[in-house]
């Protein structure tokens, strides 16, 4: 028997109705919030000198990122092929960002050479690199192999919200509430060199986990709460 999220997703009529709904929220909240951003002058920078970059941020920190980007700057998401890519497609088309399916694991190929077109012709990318199911906060070497193929480099970006919910899910998903003060925190880019080797890539790949972990971990500080730990028996299937 299918469950009623099944049916949901199964349906073009009820997934264009909630992901009206999810963007709605996602409105609400940054409206009725106090949102503030620091390091923005490093995607202004990029953008002013005609640069495309890589956008990365956790799976977990999903929820309030369209809010953070620039609408007059073109913009991909990588997502999932699945159903569930499907709702999150619908769901951030409504801010003007359009999205690549497919993953930097299954079926990864194309969609890297289609993410790899797209940043050689002027447009930004953004990924999940622990999506689309996990470990949470484990970075895929397919962000840095995107990178050193279009040579466009990597810019980590974390928000976190004073209040919030965390959902019992795989990536410790933070649901920001409305009425709450909330905070971006972009990081400067990482480069991945053209000639990387595999230990090359593997280093470039350990910064970007690095580097996206220690945002969320001084985001999450700024709002007053201690960095979320990843649910072991909810983790997705090793890379």
């Amino acid at each position: 028997m299918r469950s009623p999220w099944s049916r949901v997703l199964r349906s073009d009529r009820l997934r264009r109705a909630l992901c009206w709904l999810i963007a709605l929220y996602i409105r609400l909240v940054f409206r009725t919030g106090s949102w503030r951003v620091e390091g923005g002058e490093v995607p202004r920078r990029l953008h002013e000198s005609g640069r495309s970059f890589i956008l990365a941020f956790w799976h977990g920190r999903l929820l309030m990122m369209p809010m953070a980007w620039d609408r007059r700057q073109p913009i991909h998401m990588l997502i999932s092929a699945h159903r569930d890519g499907r709702l999150i497609a619908d769901a951030v088309r409504h801010f003007g960002i359009a999205s690549v399916a497919g993953s930097t694991r299954r079926g990864g190929s194309s969609a890297v050479r289609a993410m790899v077109k797209l940043l050689r012709g002027g447009a930004c990318i953004g990924i999940t690199p622990d999506g689309p199911r996990g470990p949470s906060e484990v970075a895929s070497l397919g962000i840095v192999a995107t990178a050193r193929m279009a040579q466009a480099p990597i810019v980590p970006l974390a928000y976190a919200a004073r209040r919030r919910w965390l959902l019992p899910s795989w990536d410790r998903f933070q649901l920001a509430l409305p009425l709450t003060s909330g905070i971006f925190l972009w990081g400067e880019p990482i480069a991945v060199p053209p000639d990387a080797d595999e230990a090359a890539l593997e280093s470039c790949r350990r910064l970007v986990e690095e580097r996206l972990t220690a945002l969320g971990r001084e985001a999450d500080r700024r709002m007053g709460h201690e960095h979320p730990g990843r649910p072991l028996e909810l983790a997705g299937e090793e890379r």
